[in-house]
C-alpha cells in the first residue's frame, strides 16, 4: 500500500514528497471504500453476537486510513498550499463530508452500537472503554443519529455545505494576506523600526528581486514592528488599514460566507433540538452552556472595565503629552505605537533587547531541558531530509515537508520507549497560513494485550521572525511563549497513556485542552527556566538581572487591555452562536460594533470587523466556534495550577511528574475536573489569575 497509495502508509516516517496532487483522488476514494467496509461488517454482526470489539472497538478502527490520508493533505495545505493540491482538496471536499456525517445518520449502524451500549457485558468494560461507549453515543446523538429519516437527509446536507464553506473562508483569508505587499525606497520612512525588522524587510526584498529596498507583509514578524515602532504614521495606517481588510473585499470578501456558516451552524442546533449553536456544542464541556459560557465572559468583563478604561485614557494623555495635543481617541494604527513608546518609558523596556537571548535553537533546547527534568522524557533531534521532487529512495533520516521542518523524538527517561516524535516548522512562507499550532498525525497507544507501545506522531507550527543573514532567527518573548504554548499541546498529545485513541491527548473538552499549552508559558517568566534557554547567541550569557527585573515590571502593563481584547473575541464568538437570530444577515460591522459596545476602547476612526479573518471561528465546521472563551476559561485552570508549581519549586520534578500523571498522560479517559482535582486537591479558583495579571 505504500507505493500505490502514499496517503495511506502505514510507515511511521511520513515520505511526504511522494503525497502528489495526482495521489489524491485514488488514496482518498480508496480509503473511503475501506471505511465503508469496516462499517457494513460491524453493521452485519448478529444481535445475539454483539460485543465491545465488533461494535464500539471496531468502529474505533473503521476509518483509521481515512483519517491519515485525510489529516495529511489538510496538513500540507496548511503549510506547503500549491494550486494543484488545493483543486484536489476541494474536488473530494464533498465527498469526504458527506461520508464522515453520513457515519452518525446510518441508522443499521446507530441500532447496532445502541443494543451493545444497552448490553449487560457493558458494564464488564474497562472505566475507559465504559467513557468510549458513553462519548461516542454522545457524538452519534450530537450528530443526529435519533433524527426522522427526512431531519437526517438535511443534517448531512448542512455538514457538506459547512465543511465547503468553512474551507473557503480559510482560503481567501491566506489568499488575501498573501495579495499585499509594499515595497519602500525611501530609507527615512523606516526611522523608529528596529534594525531586525530593517534587515528582515530588506532581505524579503531582495529575494524578490528588488535589492536595495525594503518589503513588508501582513505576516506578523513584518506587520507588527512596524505598527508598534515605526515614527512614520502614514507608514502605519497603510499596513494597518490593509491588515483590517483581509478577506474583506473583492473575491476574497469573507462577509457572506460568515452569515452562511451561522446560519447553518443554528439549524443544526434546532434540527438537534437546542436552542442556539453554542449550547449544542459546550453541553459536553467545563462550561455546559452558551449562557454559563457567556456569563464567565461577562463576569471577567466586569471586574476589569474600570481598570482597561483606566489604562485608555492614561495612553492617550500620553499621547497628548507626547504630541502637545488634546487629549483624545486614538487612531487605530497609533495605539501600538504610542503603548510601546510608554512602556518603554515607564519600565526602560524594549523588548528589541531580548531578541539576541532568544535564538529559536537554544528556546528549543531550553525548552527540552525544562520539559525532560519536570516530566521525566528526553528529546532529540533526529536526521532529517528532504526532497523537492518526489522520491521513492528510502532512508532512516525523517522526510520533511520543507528544508526549514526539523524532527524530533521523545522517550521516557525511565524505560527508554519510544513515547513519540514531531515535526518543528517555525517560520512564514506563502505557501503557510498564519497564527501557530499543533496537530497530531498519529494516536499512539500504550501497550496492552501483549502488544508493544505505539508511539505518538505530532507537529507545531509557528510564522515567528526568520533567521535574518548570518544570524540565527531571533526571536522577541511573545513569540517564545508561542513555543512553549505549542509545545505544551504537544506533549498532552504525545504523553498520553489513554488506551483508547479516541480519548487520548488533546481529545479533551475545548475549555480543558487549553491548559497544559498556557500553563508552559509560565517557564518563560520564571529566573531558574529562563536561565536554561534565555543565553545571547553570541556569548551565550544569561539576560542581565537588571533586564530580567525589567521584564518582569513590565509583565502587567496594560493588562487589562489585553484580558479586554481576549474577551471581545469571545464574547463575539457567543453572542454569534448563542443570540444568533437577533444579529443574522445585519450589517456585519454594525453587529460587531454593537457586541463589543464596552468590550473595545473608542477610536478616532472605525475598525472594520475583524470576523472575516477571524479563522479560529470559521475555517473549519465547528473549530472554536462557541469557543473561543475557552482561552481565559483554562487560563483560570492554568494561573491556579501554576501555584502548585510556585510553592513546591518550578522546576521541582515530583510536581513535574505529578502533572504529567494527573494531566498530560488522562487525556479524556475521565471527567477532566476530575483530572484537575487530582492534581491540585481542590476546584479551580479565579483568584491566582488575577493576581498574576495584576488586576486583584
Amino acid at each position: 500500500m505504500s507505493n500505490s497509495h502514499p496517503f495511506l502508509s502505514e510507515d511511521f516516517l511520513i515520505r511526504w514528497s511522494t503525497l502528489t496532487a495526482d495521489q489524491v483522488a485514488p488514496d482518498i476514494n480508496f480509503a473511503i471504500e475501506e471505511a465503508r467496509s469496516a462499517l457494513d461488517t460491524i453493521k452485519t454482526v448478529p444481535a445475539a453476537e454483539v460485543s465491545y470489539d465488533n461494535t464500539f472497538g471496531a468502529l474505533e478502527n473503521a476509518t483509521n486510513s481515512l483519517e491519515r490520508a485525510w489529516g495529511r493533505l489538510n496538513h500540507l495545505d496548511s503549510v506547503a498550499n500549491n494550486d494543484d493540491q488545493r483543486a484536489a482538496l476541494n474536488e473530494l471536499l464533498p465527498t469526504v463530508s458527506s461520508f464522515f456525517s453520513s457515519i452518525s445518520l446510518d441508522g443499521d449502524l446507530w441500532e447496532k452500537l445502541k443494543l451493545f451500549s444497552e448490553s449487560a457485558d457493558r458494564e464488564n468494560l474497562s472505566s475507559v472503554q465504559q467513557r468510549f461507549v458513553d462519548e461516542t453515543c454522545h457524538e452519534f446523538i450530537s450528530s443526529g443519529a435519533d433524527l426522522a429519516p427526512e431531519a437526517k437527509a438535511r443534517m448531512a446536507e448542512v455538514s457538506s455545505q459547512l465543511a465547503l464553506l468553512t474551507q473557503k473562508f480559510s482560503e481567501h483569508v491566506l489568499d488575501s494576506t498573501n495579495a499585499f505587499e509594499l515595497y519602500l525606497t525611501d530609507e527615512s520612512r523606516l526611522v523608529g523600526l528596529p534594525e531586525s525588522a530593517k534587515a528582515a524587510a530588506a532581505e524579503e526584498a531582495e529575494v524578490k528581486g528588488r535589492a536595495g529596498q525594503w518589503r513588508f507583509t501582513l505576516q506578523m514578524p513584518s506587520l507588527l514592528p512596524v505598527l508598534q515602532h515605526a515614527d512614520d504614521d502614514d507608514l502605519r495606517r497603510e499596513l494597518w488599514t490593509a491588515s483590517s481588510r483581509i478577506a474583506s473585499e473583492g473575491d476574497y470578501d469573507n462577509t457572506t460566507l460568515i452569515w452562511d456558516i451561522v446560519k447553518l451552524r443554528q439549524e443544526k442546533a434546532v434540527l438537534l433540538g437546542f436552542v442556539s449553536f453554542a449550547d449544542l456544542t459546550l453541553q459536553r464541556r467545563m462550561a455546559k452552556d452558551g449562557a454559563s459560557a457567556l456569563a464567565f465572559v461577562e463576569d471577567l468583563h466586569d471586574r476589569i472595565e474600570a481598570a482597561a478604561q483606566k489604562e485608555t485614557a492614561a495612553l492617550e494623555a500620553y499621547k497628548a503629552k507626547k504630541t502637545d495635543t488634546p487629549a483624545g481617541p486614538l487612531q487605530p494604527w497609533e495605539v501600538g505605537y504610542w503603548a510601546e513608546k510608554q512602556r518603554h518609558e515607564l519600565y526602560d523596556f524594549d523588548d528589541e533587547v531580548l531578541r539576541p537571548y532568544f535564538p529559536v535553537e537554544k528556546v528549543m533546547s531550553g525548552m527540552f531541558t525544562i520539559t525532560s527534568q519536570l516530566f521525566g522524557i528526553e528529546i532529540s533531534e533526529q536526521d532529517s531530509i528532504y526532497h523537492e521532487a518526489p522520491s521513492q529512495s528510502v532512508s532512516e533520516a525523517a522526510e520533511v515537508w520543507h528544508p526549514e521542518c526539523k524532527f524530533y523524538q521523545i522517550r521516557d527517561t525511565t524505560s527508554q520507549e519510544h513515547l513519540g516524535s514531531f515535526y518543528a516548522d517555525w517560520h512564514p512562507r506563502e505557501s503557510k497560513r498564519g497564527g501557530a499550532w499543533m496537530n497530531c498525525l498519529e494516536v499512539g497507544l500504550p501497550p496492552q494485550n501483549g502488544q508493544p507501545r505505539q508511539p505518538h506522531l505530532g507537529l507545531i507550527i509557528g510564522n515567528m521572525t526568520k533567521p535574518v543573514g548570518d544570524k540565527p532567527a531571533l526571536l522577541n518573548h511573545r513569540e517564545v511563549e508561542t513555543i512553549f504554548h505549542e509545545f505544551g499541546h504537544l506533549l498532552h498529545q504525545l504523553l498520553s497513556e489513554v488506551p483508547v485513541k479516541s480519548l487520548a491527548g488533546t481529545s479533551v473538552p475545548w475549555d480543558f485542552v487549553e491548559l497544559p499549552s498556557q500553563i508552559m508559558e509560565n517557564f518563560c517568566w520564571d529566573r531558574a527556566s529562563l536561565d536554561l534557554f534565555a543565553r545571547h547567541y553570541e556569548t551565550d550569557e544569561p539576560i542581565p538581572e537588571g533586564l530580567f527585573q525589567k521584564l518582569l515590571a513590565a509583565r502587567n502593563y496594560m493588562s487589562a487591555t489585553a484580558c479586554m481584547r481576549q474577551l471581545a473575541f469571545g464574547k463575539l464568538d457567543l453572542e454569534l452562536h448563542v443570540n444568533t437570530p437577533q444579529y443574522l444577515d445585519r450589517d456585519l460591522d454594525e453587529v460587531d460594533r454593537e457586541i463589543l459596545a464596552g468590550y473595545r476602547p473608542t477610536l478616532a476612526s472605525e475598525a472594520p470587523s475583524r470576523a472575516r479573518s477571524f479563522s479560529h471561528l470559521f475555517s473549519s465546521p465547528t473549530g472554536y466556534a462557541a469557543g473561543y472563551y475557552s482561552y481565559k476559561w483554562a487560563e483560570v485552570l492554568d494561573a491556579d495550577a501554576f501555584t502548585r508549581f510556585q510553592k513546591e519549586g518550578v522546576m521541582n520534578e515530583s510536581t513535574g511528574r505529578a502533572f504529567r500523571d494527573s494531566i498530560l498522560s488522562r487525556g479524556n479517559s475521565r471527567p477532566v475536573d476530575e483530572s484537575f482535582r487530582e492534581f491540585m486537591g481542590r476546584d479551580p479558583d479565579l483568584t491566582a489569575l488575577m493576581v498574576r495579571s495584576g488586576l486583584a
